[in-house]
C-alpha cells in the first residue's frame, strides 16, 4: 500500500470533529513506480513523527548547559563531505550510492552551505514565479534536467551506542533528500526547512559507516517553496547523529501561561516516554523548574511503567505565584530540567528554556466609529505595537546556512532598532533562531513552509493549491512538522499558515489543526494572510495598505487586530511613508503594528568566468 500519512486525521477532518494523534508515526511507503520525488502523495519516508527540539544528556552539568555539542551522546557532521553533481538526474552514474563506490574523482564540499555558491549549478532569484517553469506551471509535472547533488562522508558509531536508538538528523535539505547508510535506502523527506529524523539502527555497526545523501534540487514539494529569494540547494543546516536509550522522553508539552492577575504562573507537562524495548520499563520521571539562579521554584517525581513497544504520558502541573514574566522587554526565561531513572540510576536528562506569557485577543471598553468595540491583541494582560521585520535565512557567502555569530549580530541590530518581533518568510528557521528569541526576546510569528505563489490564487480546478485537495497531505505534513517542532518555545507567539498561496480546503484543515493542537497549551492567534477576512485567520494580516486605508480602518474598527504582514518595501531606495502608516498604528488601538520587508537585502557572492568575486543582488523581480 502507498505511504499515506495521518489517514486518521484526514478521516476525521473530513467526516466529524477533530481528534489530534500525537503518537502517530510517519508509515513507510512500498516501492512504487513514480519516484518519491515526482510523488504527490510521499512527503516522507520512514520519517520518524515531528517533535520538540531537544538533546540528551547523561549527567546535569552538560545539560544545564543547553549545548549539544556537550552531550556525549551527539554527534556533528558538519564539515566537508565527498559531492558529486550532475546536471539532471539522468547522468547519475550507476551504482552511485553504494558503500563500495569510490569517491576519488569526487569534489570536496563544505556542509551546510548551498551547492550553487560552491561553483555547483545555477544561483536563482525570482519572486512569485517558479524557477523551474516561470509561465503556465503544471503541478507535479517537473524538468527531466533536475540537478542532483549526491554527499558522502564515513560515519563513527561509537560501540556503547549500540544499545540505544540511534537517529540520524538533518536540519534542513532542499529539496528531495534520499538517505542511504551503507549502501542501504534508509529515508527520504522534503519540507526542506524543518528538520527529518530517521531511526538507523537497522542501517548501522559499530565503528565506520557510509552515509550518503541524494538530494534533487527539484521534488513536487518545490511548487510549495515558491518564496521571494534565492532558489538553490543543498544541505542548508547542520547533519548529525545522536542516540537515545531505548526507554527515553520521546517529545514533551509545556504550558507556562498566566493566570488572570497576570502575576501567578500557571505550569503544566506532559512528556511522553516511548520504550523501545521488549520488556516493560519502570521509570522514574522526574522535572524540576530552575530560576536564573539555579533555584528550583517548583519540583516533582513520579513513578511510569512504560510496556514493550508502547507510549506512555506522566502529566505535571503547578501555580507558581510571582513568576517573573516573559516579554520583549524583559525575557525572563526559567530552565526546565527533565530527568528519567531506571533502576535508581539516571539513564537521561533533557533540558529546555520556559517562558511564562499570556497571549489574548478580546475586546476593550473603547468604541470603534461603528459603534462596536475594538478588538485588540494583549501580552501578559497590556496592549502592545509589534514593531517587526521579515527575516529571510540569507547568509552572503554561504546562501542558506546562517551560523549563530551572524544570527546574534542581528539580533542585536535589531534590538538596537526597536524592533521587538521577527516574521519568518515564509518558513521556520534553524532551532538556534528560536532560542535566541527567547534569550534577547523578540516575539516570533512562526510561518509554515508553504508559498505556491506561481500558481495565484484562482479558486477554480487548476488554480491555488490551497484549494486542491490532492495536495491537502503535503499542507498538512508542513504545518505540523513546525506546530510540533516550535510549540514550546516561549518566543513563538503567533501562528501562520504559510504565505501567498492562496485560500481554501487545505487552509481551512490546517487552520482547524493548528486551533486544536494549541488550544491547551499556549492557544495562540493563528494567522494567514490570503484569509483576509476569512474565519480562518485570528488576526487581519494584509500586505502593503496604504496609510490612508490604516487610517480608514482604524477609525471605523474591526472584528480582530489589525497587523500588516508585510508593509513598507525596504529592498534599495525604498521605505517611503512609513511615518503616515505609524501615525494611524499609534492612533487606534485595533492596529498594532506591522512587518517591514524585509530585514536585509539578498546579496550572494559569486565569481564570473575568468574566477572574479562579484556581488549577485536579489531584488524585486517579475
Amino acid at each position: 500500500m502507498r505511504k499515506n500519512i495521518y489517514h486518521a486525521i484526514f478521516g476525521i477532518l473530513l467526516f466529524g470533529s477533530l481528534t489530534l494523534l500525537p503518537h502517530a508515526a510517519y508509515a513507510q511507503a512500498d516501492k512504487t513506480q513514480t519516484p518519491y520525488w515526482k510523488d504527490v502523495q510521499v512527503v516522507a519516508v520512514n520519517k520518524e513523527y515531528p517533535r520538540t527540539a531537544f538533546m540528551t544528556y547523561d549527567n546535569r552539568t552538560d545539560a544545564l548547559s543547553g549545548r549539544y555539542e556537550k552531550s556525549n551522546y551527539y554527534k556533528l557532521l558538519n564539515g566537508t563531505w565527498k559531492f558529486y553533481y550532475a546536471d539532471s538526474y539522468k547522468d547519475l552514474p550507476a551504482g552511485i550510492t553504494e558503500a563500495n563506490t569510490s569517491t576519488a574523482n569526487w569534489n570536496d564540499i563544505k556542509v551546510p552551505g548551498n551547492w550553487e555558491v560552491q561553483g555547483y549549478g545555477t544561483a536563482i532569484y525570482t519572486n512569485h514565479g517558479y524557477e523551474f517553469r516561470p509561465r503556465n506551471p503544471q503541478p507535479p509535472a517537473l524538468p527531466e534536467a533536475n540537478p542532483v547533488g549526491v554527499y558522502r562522508r564515513d560515519i563513527e558509531i561509537p560501540s556503547d551506542w549500540m544499545d540505544r536508538d540511534i537517529y540520524l538528523h538533518l536540519s534542513g535539505a532542499k529539496s528531495g533528500v534520499y538517505v542511504y547508510i551503507n549502501g542501504k535506502e534508509a529515508g527520504y523527506s522534503e519540507d526542506s526547512k524543518n528538520p527529518a529524523e530517521f531511526l538507523i539502527n537497522k542501517y548501522v555497526t559499530a565503528g565506520k559507516n557510509v552515509l550518503t545523501l541524494k538530494i534533487f534540487r527539484w521534488s513536487t514539494g518545490s511548487y510549495l517553496e515558491c518564496q521571494d529569494f534565492w532558489r538553490i540547494s543543498g544541505i542548508e543546516r547542520d547533519v548529525y547523529i545522536y542516540s537515545q536509550p531505548k526507554a527515553s522522553i520521546k517529545d514533551f508539552r509545556v504550558k507556562s501561561t498566566l493566570d488572570d492577575s497576570y502575576q501567578t504562573g500557571v505550569f503544566s507537562l506532559d512528556i511522553d516516554l516511548r520504550n523501545r524495548r521488549t520488556d516493560a520499563s519502570n521509570l522514574t520521571v522526574i522535572y524540576e523548574l530552575l530560576n536564573a539562579q539555579g533555584k528550583a521554584v517548583s519540583t516533582e517525581e513520579k513513578a511510569m511503567n512504560v510496556p514493550a513497544g508502547e507510549v506512555r504520558t506522566v502529566s505535571f502541573g503547578k501555580e507558581i505565584p510571582e513568576v517573573l514574566t516573559w516579554t520583549s522587554e524583559h525575557p525572563n526565561l526559567y530552565k526546565l530540567m527533565m530527568t528519567i531513572k531506571e533502576n535508581g540510576r539516571v539513564s537521561e536528562i533533557v533540558p529546555f528554556n520556559v517562558g511564562f506569557r499570556r497571549i489574548e485577543i478580546k475586546p476593550i471598553e473603547q468604541k470603534a466609529a461603528n459603534g462596536k468595540p475594538y478588538v485588540c491583541l494583549f501580552i501578559n494582560g497590556q496592549p502592545l505595537k509589534l514593531k517587526g521585520v521579515n527575516v529571510h535565512e540569507h547568509n552572503p557567502e554561504t546562501g542558506h546556512y546562517v551560523p549563530e555569530e551572524l544570527m546574534r549580530r542581528d539580533f542585536e541590530l535589531m534590538k538596537q532598532h526597536n524592533l521587538n518581533t521577527v516574521r519568518l518568510c515564509h518558513y521556520p528557521q534553524d532551532r538556534r533562531f528560536y532560542e535566541l528569541c527567547d534569550e534577547y526576546g523578540l516575539y516570533v510569528y512562526d510561518e509554515a513552509n508553504i508559498e505556491s505563489h506561481g500558481m495565484y490564487y484562482d479558486l477554480r480546478k487548476g488554480g491555488t493549491l490551497g484549494n486542491n485537495p490532492e495536495w491537502l497531505k503535503a499542507h498538512m505534513d508542513r504545518t505540523i512538522n513546525m506546530f510540533e517542532r516550535n510549540k514550546n518555545y516561549p518566543s513563538v507567539t503567533f501562528w501562520s499558515l504559510g504565505n501567498e498561496a492562496g485560500n481554501g480546503y487545505n487552509f481551512y484543515q490546517t487552520y482547524i489543526w493548528v486551533k486544536e493542537a494549541d488550544k491547551n497549551l499556549m492557544n495562540r492567534p493563528v494567522n494567514y494572510e490570503r484569509a483576509q477576512w476569512e474565519w480562518n485567520s485570528d488576526m487581519y494580516v494584509p500586505q502593503y495598505p496604504g496609510a490612508a486605508w490604516l487610517e480608514s480602518i482604524g477609525r471605523n474598527g474591526s472584528d480582530r487586530p489589525i497587523v500588516p504582514s508585510e508593509y513598507a518595501h525596504a529592498m534599495g531606495n525604498s521605505t517611503g511613508n512609513i511615518w503616515g502608516q505609524w501615525q494611524a498604528i499609534y492612533k487606534y488601538p485595533n492596529l498594532q503594528g506591522g512587518y517591514i520587508w524585509d530585514w536585509v537585502d539578498q546579496g550572494i557572492l559569486q565569481k564570473d568566468k575568468n574566477g572574479r568575486e562579484y556581488w549577485a543582488y536579489g531584488a524585486i523581480s517579475e
